[in-house]
């Protein structure tokens, strides 16, 4: 069994201080974003980690790409008939993070999930290259299937019958939108005494922030 208790390393590139933070936890979040972006080393910014309340009991994580945020929240997409979109049909309660190791960075958030207007996942889907269109068609996501050819035969018949109309999206398949209840902003520093603000909405729709200890 190999150890890993000697993997180590301390924590200096920034700090999170409650006089240099927004009111607002989006506008942070957007600072947050744009700063791991540009200082570059990461290839997928906004892959994130999404957590279900799964139908067996059991919570399960998993990654997918955040496509949109606004003052409302986080929106992603999925097929609604998966095990994930199953899970939030029946608790729509959530938790998504991003974990930003250039800059030392997690945010961690809770919030409910609801489905996006249907116009709103039809523009995005048609703004989707063609091969991801019908890939999004062709996959009965999280059901079991024989084989890989499977899915590569369903997609080559969708292909030739393709070529000459346009592609709708499925009815299944489409955006959430989650929005925040509360989001943490996870700063490492040296130590492990890591700065931790956490935004939590309250009932006038303002949000109370507070200092965790690490």
């Amino acid at each position: 069994m190999k150890d890993l208790s000697d993997y180590r390393k301390s924590y200096e590139k920034k700090a999170l201080l409650e006089t240099d933070v927004p009111e607002d936890p989006m506008q942070l979040f957007k600072q947050w974003f744009h700063e791991v972006e540009d200082f570059g080393g990461l290839e997928e910014v906004n892959a994130m980690t999404v957590v279900t309340n799964g139908l067996d009991g059991f919570p399960k994580s998993r990654i997918v790409l955040l496509k949109q945020f606004t003052y409302e929240g986080f929106v992603f997409y999925t097929n609604y008939l998966s095990e994930k979109g199953k899970a939030i049909e029946a608790n729509p309660r959530v938790a998504l993070s991003f974990f930003w190791p250039t800059l030392e960075r997690q945010v961690i958030i809770k919030g409910m999930a609801e489905k996006i207007a249907p116009n709103l996942s039809d523009g995005y889907f048609e703004s989707r290259p063609l091969g991801s269109q019908l890939g999004a068609i062709v996959s009965p996501q999280s059901q079991i299937i024989p084989n890989r050819e499977f899915l590569e035969n369903q997609l080559k018949e969708l292909e030739a019958s393709a070529q000459s109309t346009t592609v709708q999206r499925p009815a299944h398949w489409g955006g959430y939108l989650v929005r925040p209840i509360s989001v943490e902003f996870w700063q490492g520093r040296p130590n492990r005494l890591h700065d931790r603000l956490r935004y939590s909405v309250q009932n006038d729709f303002s949000w109370k922030l507070e200092r965790l200890a690490p």
